[in-house]
């Protein structure tokens, strides 16, 4: 897809990316407050999410996606309505089911509710409608479907990027020197994950002379490791163990729950293999595994979520692309937690100086998966 995309702040004003994170301050910031209970400028105003087939419990995308709007309704005086998919065949029937609530307001939460936004969007021009991770353009225009739908994207590679470089010098100084990945599906909200992730290991290779390898994903042929689903099932852990049978150390899961699956896996080694986390920090969301989450690549879609209901409640809906970014703090790392005191020297000042270069555009990120 190629489009002109304004990139635009959400939430409070804050350092970028993870500056921030990196200093120790731990998860993202929460969405910025209106002033509690101010009522929408429609006193109709009915924000709405339905959640992909992974529901609202995956520590991910979807739980994040409704922190966001609960945040907002919170704010705004208002109940909004989450309706949970628990499969694919659900999405026309739940935003259906939105419509037919007086829902003023839909999103739907990624890439795989693209079809069922679009039909509905197209069907009800004076609904507004949001969709993340997708342009909601099945019919690959290179614009939505309809100009009543608002892309909530993410450049997930420059974040990733981070995540890689951090996961290479984990790696050489583990003596694994090589580092893993799998998805869910090999759709592009997941392997923008691992280009990036892919980039910022080559980019330690060649700063440090090492050679850590990555297993899991070739990023020039666009092919890898994937369960098919986003699903915490024994596919999932037989692909983790596949994964991790070669000696890796870290290991990035990209899909939701499958986090789970990898987490099984590692402990079913016997072994100390750490994981990377995505979209949420997932040490935080997900207390259990937090002794295995080296750092979390998180996207923010609770600050998006948050920031394009509060919006069109005061009647200032606007269709423009949102793209999160470093810049915008869209997208960042979590803080290391536990383990700040055990990386390499001088790690955390590293990413800081490449953040501040891929922000300024001395480093370019890119991915085919990227908004363009």
């Amino acid at each position: 897809m190629t489009i002109s995309l304004t990139k635009k702040l959400i939430g409070a004003t804050v350092a970028a990316g993870v500056i921030v994170a990196l200093a120790g301050c731990g998860s993202a910031p929460a969405p910025a407050s209106t002033s509690g209970g101010a009522k929408p400028a429609d006193a109709n105003f009915k924000p709405c999410l339905v959640s992909d087939s992974g529901g609202f419990n995956d520590k991910s995308f979807n739980e994040s996606a409704k922190n966001g709007i609960e945040k907002a309704g919170k704010d705004l005086g208002v109940k909004p309505i989450t309706v949970e998919s628990k499969s694919d065949n659900d999405y026309e029937n739940n935003i259906s089911s939105l419509i037919s609530g007086k829902c003023t307001l839909i999103i739907g939460v990624g890439f795989k509710l693209d079809a069922a936004i679009a039909k509905a969007a197209i069907a009800n021009p004076k609904l507004n409608f949001g969709i993340i991770d997708s342009m909601a353009d099945p019919d690959n225009t290179g614009k939505p479907a309809s100009t009543n739908i608002k892309p909530l994207l993410f450049d997930t590679a420059q974040a990733a990027y981070l995540g890689g470089y951090a996961a290479a010098a984990w790696s050489a100084q583990s003596g694994a020197n090589k580092v893993g990945t799998f998805g869910g599906m090999k759709i592009p909200p997941v392997t923008i994950f691992m280009d990036g992730y892919v980039d910022g290991v080559k980019k330690y290779n060649e700063d440090k002379g090492a050679n850590v390898a990555v297993v899991g994903w070739d990023k020039d042929k666009q092919d890898g490791s994937f369960t098919g689903a986003f699903q915490a099932n024994d596919v999932a852990k037989q692909t983790a163990n596949s994964v991790l049978d070669q000696g890796v150390d870290p290991i990035l899961p990209v899909g939701g729950p499958i986090y789970l699956s990898a987490s099984a896996a590692i402990k079913d080694s016997g072994k100390k293999t750490v994981m990377l986390g995505v979209d949420s920090d997932l040490a935080v969301a997900d207390p259990s595994v937090a002794d295995q989450i080296l750092v979390s690549i998180m996207k923010r879609i609770d600050d998006a979520v948050y920031t394009t209901v509060t919006e069109t409640a005061k009647g200032s809906f606007d269709a423009t692309p949102y793209v999160g970014t470093l810049e915008n703090n869209g997208v960042g790392l979590s803080s290391f937690h536990d383990f700040e005191s055990k990386l390499p020297k001088g790690l955390t000042d590293e990413l800081k100086a490449l953040q501040e270069k891929i922000v300024k555009g001395e480093i370019k990120v890119d991915s085919p998966s990227s908004p363009k």
